[in-house]
């Protein structure tokens, strides 16, 4: 230590007080670890957000892969690089243009599974490729609110000096669906010279990372989720006789679960969409009571603002010929919109899924 740092008594005492408050502090860490503490000991309700990545990671055996897949991977040629401790991975190694081997699409499905949000550089898909990759994952959905490309199952999402991007909150595509997205699969075609990256928020940590006691009192919500949102997108207000029509279609209101069981992993995610989602329409699914609209609005607003923790984030800074595939049953994503008055274009397409329980 300087001289010069002892020059103010502000600073003698400073350092004081650390020295002091150092050695309670060990003291205490000392006999935390001798009791053997509970997780609920060391993070309080006010700072889950580490249990719920904990707890996770824990599940997931301490390690990005598991050690099966790793071999597959191995085995394949093909290296992993992961971008945050619970999700999102870069798969190096795989050319998608090609015709992918049995060995291949057991990886990249583990992965997806393992990781939530699996991602490829230097691929530029044409739409029939992007479609044909898809496929090889289940049906696919079309899309009616949206530009579609020269092939039908192609959703382009165009945003440029006339329609600045609107895809920046957390959200899970579809959920307006009764058999709502397995996943979806994008490309990036058109990059902006900065900016436009998608974050992504695993959704099982999320809901991990929740108090006890608000995970019992959720898991038998559920909420009405309705598209009515793009009808009027734009400032143009749709005819009556085409919404009628709509409605004979497409459903206005779906009922989903605000706690989802993944189908394949059987592990428990926050499931909602902050666009779609009535946030004064939850109700309990076991009684068919409706929450009072206050307490509704309240424990909607108080879930969407989960995914928003960058413990539980990692983020793709795109490229072109880039793809990324997520499973909208374990993630949320949100596209930052940082790149106004510049273009972007990403083509995406989605596989179907299956009644959300």
């Amino acid at each position: 230590m300087t001289p010069s740092a002892l020059n103010t008594k502000y600073n003698r005492d400073a350092i004081a007080i650390a020295e002091q408050l150092h050695t309670i502090r060990q003291q205490v860490q000392r006999e935390k670890i001798a009791n053997q503490p509970a997780l609920d000991d060391l993070f309080p309700d006010f700072n889950r957000v580490p249990v719920g990545v904990l707890k996770e990671y824990e599940r997931m055996g301490f390690s990005p892969v598991s050690a099966q897949l790793s071999d597959l991977a191995k085995t394949a040629g093909v290296t992993f690089e992961h971008l945050a401790t619970t999700l999102g991975t870069i798969i190096h190694g795989i050319d998608l243009k090609d015709k992918l081997s049995p060995d291949l699409l057991q990886l990249i499905r583990g992965t997806l599974l393992e990781r939530k949000v699996i991602f490829f550089r230097d691929q530029h898909l044409s739409e029939d490729e992007q479609v044909a990759f898809a496929r090889e994952f289940g049906e696919l959905d079309a899309f009616p609110f949206g530009k579609l490309g020269e092939n039908p199952f192609i959703l382009e999402i165009i945003h440029n000096e006339l329609n600045p991007g609107t895809e920046n909150s957390w959200h899970t595509d579809v959920t307006w669906m009764e058999q709502p997205s397995l996943g979806s699969i994008a490309q990036c075609t058109v990059l902006p010279p900065f900016g436009g990256d998608t974050l992504f928020a695993d959704s099982h940590a999320a809901f991990l990372g929740l108090p006890a006691t608000l995970q019992a009192k959720i898991r038998p919500l559920s909420g009405i989720h309705d598209y009515r949102v793009f009808l009027n997108r734009g400032g143009v207000e749709m005819p009556a006789d085409l919404v009628a029509d709509l409605k004979e279609r497409l459903p206005f209101g779906v009922a989903h679960p605000l706690v989802r069981t993944h189908p394949e992993t059987e592990k428990l995610a926050l499931y909602l969409h902050g666009g779609f989602l009535r946030h004064d329409s939850l109700f309990n699914h076991q009684t068919g009571v409706a929450l009072p609209s206050e307490e509704s609005t309240k424990i909607a607003a108080l879930l969407l603002n989960q995914h928003s923790r960058p413990e539980y984030q990692c983020r793709f800074k795109w490229s072109e010929g880039a793809i990324a595939f997520w499973d909208n049953r374990a993630v949320q994503h949100y596209a930052a919109s940082d790149y106004y008055p510049h273009e972007r274009k990403i083509r995406r397409v989605t596989v179907s899924g299956t009644k959300p329980y």
